[in-house]
């Protein structure tokens, strides 16, 4: 199997979009030039900053250029708030779960078993969470304004050895689970560890980890754990990890209104990058499991509803009992995330 995720043709085709723009849908402004701190090569999680740095560049003639930087050229990927803070680049990509002390508010989207039946929900919830103002007062701390979502798909486990096909097979089982997820296989029964992306895959075929939660199906592909797995769970989907694209407050309120502006209509096809990136990613990822023989596990709806409320309810009343202790609205925002996803689901 290739190591990469999506060809990069495909890749282009998802997020280095060319926009039309007339003469009059031209903006004028200085020459500013931006850089973007990421981690890894560019792919699907990638799809939203490349698509911004397009739009931005198409409608100024190239006057608003944003440069994004992979594979951690500019800081690692658990050091990109702080180089926000720093003011050491313009903008950047984090995940919550890497630093929850720093961003605490952020954490509520790390909690596992969110309702999040799609992606299209998954970011109306996510651009709610955001703009609210405890949320948006917690990263400003750091210089950090939250600009949009980078939309990781719900995880999904793939493992070696015995496949759990119940919830009481997760029982002991040592698994690479981050933030909330981590903390839901615990209530589950079993071992979670925070083993570093890159080295997931040789933890799972020496048998250090039994299995390993990632977005799915495109960083189990990317990352070869379909290269070790013999199994894979197919829905359970317990959670994601929020990582947000941000940019330095100071660097935000000197560009021109017209270019703050460009940033903002810049996100719906950003969106629309994440949504066909992931889409292409499972058109071709599925095929190759099958041909690999991992088995796909099937939870029933019965069984689903048990991993929730033994591995989810428990950790939300857990969360917001920590927030609001630590004065922060901890009910208020676990109600916004389960408000705005019915909404978005019945809309």
């Amino acid at each position: 199997m290739k190591r990469t995720i999506m060809s990069i043709a495909a890749i282009s085709a998802a997020s280095m979009m060319t926009f039309s723009v007339s003469a009059a849908e031209m903006v004028d402004g200085p020459e500013v030039n931006w850089n973007v701190s990421t981690w890894g090569k560019q792919r699907a999680f990638t799809a939203s900053v490349e698509a911004i740095r397009d739009y931005v560049a198409e409608r100024t003639g190239g006057k608003f250029n944003i440069k994004v930087h992979y594979g951690e050229a500019l800081s690692k990927a658990k050091e990109n708030l702080d180089g926000i803070k720093l003011g050491a680049f313009q903008m950047a990509m984090f995940c919550s779960a890497y630093h929850p002390a720093k961003n605490p508010t952020l954490s509520g989207l790390d909690l596992p078993f969110l309702p999040f039946p799609n992606l299209r929900v998954q970011s109306k919830v996510h651009e709610a969470y955001y703009a609210d103002p405890a949320v948006a007062d917690d990263l400003a701390r750091w210089d950090a304004k939250l600009l949009m979502s980078s939309l990781l798909p719900q995880y999904e486990f793939t493992g070696v050895g015995e496949p759990p096909l119940k919830l009481e097979d997760w029982q002991g089982k040592r698994v690479r689970a981050l933030g909330g997820i981590g903390e839901a296989m615990k209530k589950l029964g079993a071992v979670p560890t925070t083993v570093p992306a890159p080295e997931v895959y040789t933890s799972l075929e020496r048998g250090t980890v039994e299995a390993a939660s990632f977005p799915f199906t495109y960083a189990h592909v990317a990352y070869r754990l379909t290269d070790v797995g013999k199994w894979y769970t197919a829905n359970m989907s317990p959670g994601a990890n929020n990582c947000p694209v941000v940019v330095n407050i100071p660097a935000y309120e000197s560009l021109p209104p017209q270019y703050q502006k460009l940033l903002e209509e810049a996100k719906p096809s950003a969106y629309e990058a994440l949504y066909a990136a992931y889409e292409a990613a499972d058109a071709k990822n599925f095929p190759l499991m099958k041909e690999k023989g991992i088995q796909p596990i099937t939870y029933s709806e019965e069984e689903i509803a048990r991993f929730r409320e033994v591995g989810a309810k428990p950790v939300w009343d857990e969360w917001v009992a920590k927030m609001n202790a630590d004065g922060y609205p901890g009910d208020h925002l676990l109600e916004l995330i389960m408000t705005t996803s019915k909404e978005a689901a019945t809309n």
